[in-house]
């Protein structure tokens, strides 16, 4: 049973001297700390503050070490505070139930802990409108560097262009030989490119030039599914020579030399440049044997770390994934610690790394915004894990397997609560990341968040180790930004029964069907969120995700996707212009699909076994269902309008004479996504309601934009014979402006599309609807009828 975090509220007996030696529990130190106060002073009163959060955390330290039992609180005044190294808080210095540790903010959001440095320059004019400053005293280097509210690009190649993705622009020349032959000096410039498959991205540093011109490099290890560059969807950065565009800038460690150029009217020496310093700015290390326990930070904002993709390397279980277990705040070995009421914003890795054991560890209430990495991860250690595979193609042989079920040592996140962050414009660097990642844990529950303009998934579970999970009322959107194949939810569940070949996948659970939930051992309920992805799934249960409950969910664009697994239970779910993607199954897998309200015929790949119910579903079109029912399914379904009561405002709701709702459907809360926290609703975006394809036939037969062009059914006795067509069928494209999707795969206008993957489209409704069935595999394939005849076109979606 998950645990419920308590806090009690504690009195305030007294203000203690510091050297004190044993107190009663009920009593709480107050230690305060300011920009003008002085480590000389004792820090017991806002007059005596301490200047430094070291020398606060020192004297509770020493105060614990002499004896004293009673809570803790330290108290930081506004300013901005840089530190020189992280706070690393261990098991001596410990709170307790009933008196905890608390470092918060006097004003909330006014306290800033910096990892970073400010630099003290004097600028000078140099060359081509780039101006020129020494860095003293001298610093090894300088991973990233923040202006105002600003993370600043380094020189690169492209230059940085808002809205375009990945990587705010890429270049198929970006390693042309040309180019590399203009660059002097290129060490210690970075490669960034997407995965071949784009399944994420990698990252690459540059050593020099090889006696060919070529250049020198490592790196490429951030990705678990190792893969050449992508050929095209790659840069390059830390280029002297390529600083070329206002708000650039590039560090020569050599000379330590900082090149910066600057923005129409803002002069460099009026402008105060921090550069980052620290990976981390707080660290919480204990073991399961001796955790730190009862620790908070509140209101307190976290800033200016330092880049870490080059050491995100350690593979995660078969996942996709690769991590490096750090972040601005990291617990490590904890129970009952929190994080709550936070910013995190201008970070270069992660926000907050829960890794290895910790158990009731609360993230609440937080804005994350502007960082390289994932906002929140609870990952536990591979030592936990019975017969460990590392890598998607490994497997333990079967005789060697051992099947004892569950873990084999604590290590690993339990009982954590991820609850009312808002989480945005993530993944700034890396791109396998995640607004909350899951590995190797249990029973995390994941409530309230709404999460944002993201590059991969919003929430990522990587493998069905030891699930009990519950993800509820969350708002997923603008997902899948930068990458492909995957879900604004995705999960894998290459656990220990799994096996890539399918042959031996199909043996050995024939033989040992018990062996699927020996890591899934706990039911992962997904319930009560909305989800929006539109370039793959709203919800994508990958490579044996097994085990999950899959209710109330509103999923607004990419439908919902069940890969090779086992015991899933789907239902009561709305696919606002998708539907259900069932792929691979198999034989006797137990999974569900009822009484859900789909707006699209199913989509199987690979389906000869249709494992205990597919069936009671309500689709919105005759059509569909239909050509669903031809694969021997859905003999109960039912079709017809849905009779939501508001779609343009957000709200599916059913009416109550529905056919969904005799049929079994039960309406859901459709305002109960997302934050809570007043400051946080403010702040937070909302989903975007598509218009919805209901009709089966365009009866405006107006013309409608699509890719960039426009397009509109093929009507009338003139369209056809004009397209040269044998009936009145299609979708005829009117315009295909320069630059568009359809101009670039090479479409023109007056070719009509007949179908799309396979699938007749006679209309723009049907046209879209078989869209948003394969835009998951970032292509289209198009049966196109040009110059009399009928041709096959690859529509890339990229």
């Amino acid at each position: 049973m998950t645990k419920t975090l308590k806090f009690p509220v504690l009195a305030v007996c007294c203000l203690v001297a510091i050297s004190a030696a044993v107190s009663c529990t009920n009593e709480t130190r107050s230690y305060y700390v300011s920009p003008s106060g002085s480590d000389d002073a004792d820090g017991l009163s806002e007059a005596a503050s301490l200047q430094t959060l070291a020398e606060a955390k020192a004297r509770v330290a020493e105060a614990k070490r002499k004896g004293y039992e009673g809570a803790v609180e330290v108290i930081v005044g506004a300013g901005t505070y840089y530190l020189d190294e992280p706070l690393v808080f261990t098991p001596a210095e410990s709170g307790n139930p009933d008196a905890p540790y608390t470092i918060r903010a006097a004003e909330e959001g006014q306290v800033w802990l910096s990892g970073g440095v400010p630099l003290n320059l004097h600028w000078t004019e140099h060359v081509g409108g780039v101006w020129k400053a020494d860095v003293e005293p001298a610093i090894e280097r300088i991973g990233a560097l923040y202006l105002d509210d600003r993370t600043l690009v380094r020189a690169r190649y492209p230059n940085r262009q808002n809205g375009v993705y990945p990587y705010g622009g890429y270049a198929a020349d970006a390693l042309a030989p040309e180019r590399i032959a203009r660059w002097h000096n290129p060490a210690g410039g970075y490669i960034h490119a997407m995965h071949s498959g784009r399944w994420g991205g990698m990252h690459y540093r540059i050593t020099g030039k090889n006696t060919d011109g070529t250049l020198a490099y490592e790196g490429g290890w951030q990705n678990n599914r190792p893969s050449p560059m992508h050929p095209s969807q790659r840069m390059v950065e830390n280029i002297r020579e390529e600083l070329d565009a206002p708000g650039e800038w590039f560090f020569d460690a050599d000379s330590n030399a900082l090149y910066y150029m600057p923005e129409q009217g803002r002069l460099p020496n009026d402008l105060t440049f921090v550069a980052s310093r620290l990976e981390s700015v707080v660290e919480l290390k204990g073991t399961a044997e001796t955790p730190v326990t009862d620790i908070r930070f509140e209101g307190l904002s976290f800033a200016h770390t330092e880049p870490t993709f080059m050491d995100t390397r350690e593979q995660l279980m078969r996942s996709d994934w690769s991590i490096y277990r750090m972040g601005a705040v990291l617990l490590a070995g904890t129970e009952r610690c929190a994080v709550r009421n936070g910013t995190f914003r201008q970070l270069g890795g992660n926000a907050v790394f829960v890794s290895d054991y910790n158990r009731d560890a609360v993230v609440a209430d937080n804005l994350i915004e502007d960082i390289g990495g994932s906002a929140i991860a609870f990952v536990g250690s591979a030592d936990a894990v019975r017969s460990p595979s590392f890598r998607y193609e490994e497997f333990v042989p079967a005789a060697q397997m051992d099947t004892v079920v569950g873990p084999q040592r604590e290590d690993y996140p339990a009982d954590c609560i991820a609850q009312g962050n808002l989480i945005r414009y993530i993944g700034t660097i890396e791109k396998q990341v995640a607004g909350v990642q899951i590995q190797l844990a249990a029973r995390i529950q994941v409530l309230h968040n709404t999460i944002y303009h993201v590059p991969r998934a919003g929430i990522n579970i990587g493998d069905g180790a030891w699930g009990g999970h519950l993800l509820a009322h969350n708002d997923v959107f603008e997902t899948v930004l930068e990458t492909g194949d995957h879900g604004a939810f995705n999960s894998w569940g290459r656990d220990r029964f799994w096996h890539p070949d399918r042959a031996v996948m199909d043996s050995l659970v024939a033989r040992h069907p018990e062996w699927i939930l020996l890591d899934a051992v706990e039911t992962t309920v997904i319930r009560d969120n909305r989800f929006r992805c539109d370039h793959g799934w709203d919800i994508d249960l990958d490579d044996g995700s097994s085990n999950y409950a899959i209710y109330n969910n509103l999923c607004l664009n990419g439908g919902l996707k069940l890969r090779e697994g086992f015991y899933r239970k789907v239902y009561n779910n709305i696919l606002v212009n998708n539907g259900f993607h069932p792929h691979v199954w198999f034989e006797n897998s137990g999974d569900v699909f009822r009484n859900n309200v789909v707006m699209a015929a199913h989509q199987p790949i690979g389906i000869k076994h249709w494992g205990d119910t597919v069936d009671y579903n309500h689709f919105v079109s005759e059509a569909d269902l239909r050509k669903s029912q031809d694969s021997g399914i859905e003999s109960h379904a039912d079709w017809g309008d849905p009779k939501f009561a508001d779609p343009a405002a957000a709200d599916f709701t059913l009416a109550g004479d529905a056919k969904a709702i005799a049929g079994g459907f039960k309406n859901f809360d459709m305002k109960n996504f997302g934050v809570t926290a007043g400051r946080l609703k403010q702040l937070a975006d909302k989903p975007e309601i598509p218009p919805l394809l209901l009709a089966d036939t365009n009866q405006l037969a107006k013309e409608e934009a699509w890719l960039g062009g426009r397009v509109k059914p093929v009507e009338t006795l003139g369209e056809q014979s004009a397209a040269g067509l044998g009936d009145i069928k299609g979708v005829v494209l009117v315009a295909v402006p320069e630059g568009s999707l359809l101009a670039a795969s090479g479409l023109k206008e007056g070719d009509v599309v007949l179908a799309v993957d396979g699938l007749d489209v006679n209309t723009v409704v049907e046209l879209r609807k078989a869209e948003a069935a394969n835009r998951w595999k970032q292509r289209l394939e198009l049966s196109v009828w040009r110059n009399q005849g009928r041709q096959e076109v690859v529509l890339s979606l990229e």
